[in-house]
């Protein structure tokens, strides 16, 4: 079988640009960005791991497709595996309706917050 180098993408296709290709994170070593635990001290084992993120050219790629994907595992795009959780969360949640003033000041009346069956 015939070995790809510098002209596959991370998918196996001939010439086909990935947003991996482009990642800080090829080439180092994997176990940084899957610490053993992130719960006894937040961030301690994932700093290095979120430092090489921050300079990472594709780092919104990278956490949309953890986000997408459900990837519950490992640091992405900067983000540790909680959270991601949080994100989608807070995705999925119902923004209640902010209601202007009419006085075109766009802001929202104290009486308007709490006006209910107008």
């Amino acid at each position: 079988m015939k070995r790809c180098v510098m002209t596959c993408s991370s998918s196996g296709h001939p010439a086909a640009s990935d947003w991996r290709d482009r990642a800080s994170c090829v080439g180092e070593d994997p176990e940084i960005f899957f610490p053993l635990s992130d719960l006894a001290a937040p961030g301690t084992e994932a700093a290095l791991a979120r430092a090489i993120c921050r300079r990472c050219p594709v780092i919104i790629a990278c956490r949309t497709w953890a986000l997408d994907h459900g990837e519950d595992d490992g640091i992405w795009g900067a983000t540790t595996a909680a959270q991601r959780r949080a994100i989608r969360r807070a995705m999925t949640e119902t923004v209640p309706v902010v209601r202007r003033r009419g006085d075109g000041s766009g802001e929202e009346s104290l009486a308007d917050q709490h006006r209910c069956g107008d």
